[in-house]
């Protein structure tokens, strides 16, 4: 006899976000007394002013916890309305058990699916498009996607070249079914010959060329943008909000530009989230889309385009609707 298979809907959205970070503000005068670095140097560099850093007792967990049940309860839901739960990292201090599992059960998710994804930076935008299939395909019903790192973990406090970058923190979306699409298909891909421009120096610390790093982002995300706008059968100039991941303020200003140059309009709101969050990798996509929410930057309905890129060298792009 033939195999039973699932179906789901046809479309799916994002129904809520919510987000974390630790009280912890280090600014860039703060570091300046640990390492030989200014304000004006970071500044000119990667745009950041200050980041947060998560104490000692506070993990990836704990945040991811805090940034997910924010989520749902913005989605108008109940833990127990949810299904599955990714927790898209790259900082977990351990194989296993994973993260996925205790955030899902701290929150309330009870019997979830449950994993941990890794995809580095580009991990919420894979982790997006993972689940948006999940529904369609009938897998789950609503799943919960976390992008939460503790990236003060790997990082050499006495190496300026990355530690003045990385921050800690959480992000999380809500993905159900919808009537009409709201999550577009995702434009993903990898770049695996050139893994050795960010890796774990010493097994511990994460190192990036930063010259190489910032020549591949500038010249070759904005096309992955555009390819994931394609595919969903938009134009530049529909897109009402610009998301790249959160790496450097230059990258994510080079990528807006090359954007315009194509179509997008002057008035395409641009995050900049760096500026006062850092670089948190995975988390830094939900995390500013939250953060520019609350500031009333931009409103339900409007077209988003999000842009993962990172260690891989892996990459990712969809166009969403904003809840």
């Amino acid at each position: 006899m033939p195999l039973r298979t699932t179906s789901g809907p046809a479309a799916t959205r994002i129904l809520g976000f919510g987000s974390h970070q630790p009280d912890r503000v280090v600014t860039n005068d703060d570091l300046s007394e640990i390492m030989d670095t200014t304000d004006q140097w970071i500044r000119e560099r990667v745009g950041i002013i200050e980041r947060r850093f998560a104490d000692k007792d506070e993990s990836l967990v704990d945040m991811a916890v805090l940034a997910g049940a924010r989520a749902i309860t913005d989605a108008g839901l109940e833990p127990s309305d949810v299904d599955t739960v990714i927790v898209a990292n790259c900082t977990m201090p351990w194989l296993i058990p994973n993260a996925a599992a205790q955030t899902a059960d701290r929150i309330g998710v009870k019997a979830a699916g449950a994993f941990d994804l890794n995809a580095a930076c580009a991990g919420f935008c894979y982790g997006l498009a993972t689940a948006s299939d999940m529904v369609r395909a009938g897998s789950a019903g609503r799943v919960l996607v976390i992008g939460a790192e503790k990236l003060t973990d790997s990082v050499d406090p006495l190496d300026r070249g990355n530690a003045i970058i990385f921050a800690d923190g959480a992000g999380a979306a809500v993905v159900g079914a919808a009537d009409e699409p709201g999550i577009g298909p995702v434009a993903w891909g990898s770049a695996g010959d050139l893994v050795d421009m960010i890796y774990m120096r010493d097994g511990r610390y994460i190192h990036q060329e930063g010259q190489s790093v910032f020549r591949w982002a500038t010249t070759q995300i904005a096309p992955i943008a555009l390819r994931a706008l394609e595919l969903a059968g938009l134009r530049p100039s529909d897109v009402d909000v610009l998301v790249p991941h959160q790496a450097n303020l230059r990258i994510v200003e080079a990528i807006a530009k090359r954007l315009r140059a194509k179509g997008a309009r002057e008035d395409m709101v641009v995050a900049t989230d760096i500026m006062y969050s850092g670089n948190t990798s995975s988390a830094s996509i939900p995390m500013a889309i939250d953060h520019m929410r609350a500031a009333g930057r931009i409103r339900s309905g409007q077209v988003a385009l999000l842009v993962g890129f990172g260690a891989g060298l892996s990459y990712a792009g969809q166009a969403v609707i904003l809840p």
